[in-house]
């Protein structure tokens, strides 16, 4: 399996130096999922390739994906985070689409053989957000009051805030986020409140139902959240040089640093991790990002929020790789004073609830 990073992980957004008017014309098609913020995204990418190369074509292309499929059971039971890149990996691979655009915290933290990120754009905000039933007062969640229904897929978020907020109750729930904001909405509906990523909200029009940002130490983002992923096949030459113009540096950095931290916790989107990185004292020359000081935080919660590890690491990097080499030991200190043990009781128990569930 591949991690995910290829040679150009490590570039900057330097221009392209193959000359494309001498090669054969050729169309690249741009996939995602099918939900109305995966199209938006989508788009976002294609304007941005339509703008660096406006003598090349780029097309779109849209699927339903398992994760969109099964809108009835818990994440936290359906496994990683394939779900929502499998469908279009095939597709991929078998060279029906060109490039897929991705939520960079959907993506496993390794990738099939043949596929690796070709460009991560600048990430927009990263926190989580408290968004409140239509016609409700309250104003954050300390006000929400006691027995109230908070709805969210995410068990990092119910582990994060179950610590800090034990007399709220957690609900899951599915669906894009229109149809979460309708849930919330119903008058009929169970929920007080939804937890929901900024970024999303944001790209999609509806930061106005944002009731306030969810930071640190109340509740630690998921890993690459807030930021755009773009996956190719590794032998696509081609493509690999327009994503380079897509790439924001800063946030490739941060990211790889991330996620480098959660593939050695070997943790999923059902996984209970929270992370925030910081970039400052930024060096730059000719060649673009030359060093920088990365703050990195990270933590992992038991399901119950009683179980809690943190830690943060300060180091001086210059490049991708020594980025990610932070995000690494950071996960190391972290699976040595408690992680390990918090995450094989939640593999223990997600086992249990899958043997359950066929019973």
């Amino acid at each position: 399996m591949a991690s995910g990073i290829g040679s150009q992980s490590t570039s900057t957004s330097s221009p392209t130096t193959i000359d494309f008017s001498k090669s054969k014309p050729r169309t690249f098609v741009l996939a995602s999922r099918a939900s109305k913020l995966a199209q938006i995204q989508t788009n976002i990418v294609r304007d941005a390739l339509e703008a660096a190369f406006p003598a090349l074509s780029f097309g779109t292309s849209f699927m339903s994906t398992e994760g969109d499929k099964n809108q009835s059971q818990a994440l936290y039971l359906l496994g990683g985070k394939a779900l929502w890149t499998k469908e279009l990996e095939v597709a991929l691979k078998e060279n029906l689409v060109d490039m897929l655009v991705h939520s960079f915290k959907d993506v496993p933290t390794t990738l099939p053989d043949g596929c690796e990120i070709g460009a991560i754009l600048e990430r927009e905000d990263p926190v989580d957000s408290l968004v409140v039933k239509q016609g409700l007062p309250f104003t954050d969640l300390v006000s929400l009051p006691d027995g109230s229904v908070v709805g969210t897929s995410s068990v990092r978020r119910v582990a994060q805030l179950r610590r800090q907020y034990p007399k709220l109750v957690f609900l899951d729930v599915r669906g894009n986020l229109n149809t979460r904001l309708a849930k919330l909405d119903a008058p009929d509906g169970p929920y007080t409140a939804l937890i929901l990523a900024k970024a999303g909200l944001v790209r999609l029009g509806l930061g106005d139902r944002i009731t306030a940002d969810l930071k640190g130490p109340i509740l630690y983002h998921a890993v690459s959240q807030g930021a755009l992923a773009v996956e190719i096949r590794s032998n696509d030459q081609d493509a690999r040089e327009l994503c380079r113009a897509l790439t924001h540096p800063e946030t490739q950095w941060k990211c790889l640093a991330e996620r480098a931290m959660l593939r050695v916790l070997e943790g999923g989107c059902s996984v209970p991790v929270g992370v925030e990185s910081e970039l400052t004292e930024v060096e730059r020359d000719e060649g673009g990002l030359k060093s920088a000081r990365l703050t990195i935080f990270g933590c992992v919660t038991s399901i119950d929020g009683v179980g809690h590890v943190s830690h943060k690491m300060d180091e001086r990097v210059e490049s991708a790789k020594q980025a990610e080499e932070a995000g690494e030991k950071l996960a190391r200190w972290l699976r040595d004073n408690g992680a390990a043990a918090i995450l094989d009781a939640i593999t223990e128990d997600r086992q249990k609830h899958a043997e359950e569930a066929t019973t």
